[in-house]
């Protein structure tokens, strides 16, 4: 996909709900699953994954369908995540940090400042971090997908002042999602972090409960922050990506070549959304500029710098564990 757009998410979206609508008029599937997801129906893991269903649909000759509820529709990250367990809903898209508050090692590659490049984080979570994580989500009794989505180094924005200096975050009320991790982090810098839901943040952000976020930039155009935010920080303070997770049951009771169809179309899915973020990264600061969004670049390694000054990197070492922190080492270099 070329281009990319909010405006043409929004009609890559409205073509394949309809194509799927009409879909469903012909037979009744055997499978129907339900796939929950925080983002709007225009991020690009939404309109990718619509079309992976849309295709796995097409291939199974309407034995499976899946259901695509965007927007928090089926509740929020914990409730989701709930409903997944019990089998209410078969299909999660679920960020590392969230899903950390089951699978505590799934937030490993949000550490503070440890990738510097996204070749760095790529080899880490299609290599020996990425088995890591996937091996402790099977261990919870969860089905979880090869691929994960890319959801972007994360950004500061903020309502008053530019983030520019790591001093700038002494007493800022910040939103961060529902993560040890994330509150951590922020914390060593002095901030004072509050755990919101995604779905919650925009209101948080207008009724001046907190001044500042953190979200990649896709998630600040598509959420509408520059609505009710002024600053965008180029921190790159932590990279997260969302994992396809699925009930274990539900998997397992799929026909071999269906799980497999399944399978295919997610990592083709995953690997388009990865480009697309790529794309879509190089044209929307211009369009938050011309939102009136003011960007900054600071001294990442001032950041950087700061938080080595802190217990963060060594207190994290011994939550994740000696052998799972030199996994990570492994791809970032030393850690504090």
């Amino acid at each position: 996909m070329t281009g990319l757009t909010r405006r043409a998410f929004t009609i890559a979206s409205a073509a394949t709900v309809g194509a799927t609508m009409l879909g469903r008029t012909a037979r009744a599937a055997d499978f129907t699953f339900k796939y929950a997801s925080n983002l709007a129906v225009t991020h690009p893991m939404n309109v990718r994954m619509q079309a992976a269903a849309d295709a796995i649909k097409k291939d199974s000759n309407g034995k499976l369908e899946i259901q695509i509820f965007a927007n928090s529709q089926l509740g929020g990250d914990l409730e989701v995540m709930s409903q997944l367990r019990s089998g209410a809903i078969q299909l999660v898209a679920m960020a590392g940090a969230q899903l950390s508050t089951l699978v505590p090692v799934a937030s490993m590659n949000g550490v503070g400042f440890a990738f510097a490049s996204m070749d760095q984080v790529w080899k880490a979570m299609d290599g020996e971090l990425g088995a890591l994580v996937r091996g402790a989500i099977q261990k919870v009794g969860l089905h979880v997908y090869d691929k994960m989505f890319d959801n972007g180094f994360r950004q500061i924005t903020s309502a008053d002042k530019p983030i520019k200096a790591p001093g700038d975050l002494a007493g800022l009320t910040i939103r961060v999602p529902p993560s040890a991790l994330s509150t951590s982090l922020f914390k060593a810098f002095g901030a004072s972090p509050q755990s919101i839901n995604f779905g919650e943040t925009y209101t948080a952000l207008q009724t001046h409960l907190v001044a500042a976020q953190e979200n990649p930039l896709p998630l600040i155009e598509s959420a509408k922050f520059y609505e009710v935010q002024k600053y965008v920080s180029m921190t790159n303070h932590m990279w997260d990506g969302f994992w396809i997770i699925g009930n274990a049951d539900a998997i397992k009771g799929l026909p071999a070549d269906l799980a497999a169809l399944v399978a295919k179309h997610f990592d083709a899915a995953v690997l388009s959304e990865r480009d697309d973020i790529t794309k879509l990264n190089a044209s929307i600061i211009e369009q938050l500029k011309a939102k009136g969004m003011t960007f900054i670049e600071p001294d990442r390694a001032a950041f950087k710098a700061a938080l080595n000054k802190t217990s963060f990197y060594e207190d994290w070492k011994k939550r994740f564990g000696e052998a799972n922190w030199a996994v990570l080492e492994k791809y970032t270099g030393t850690l504090g």
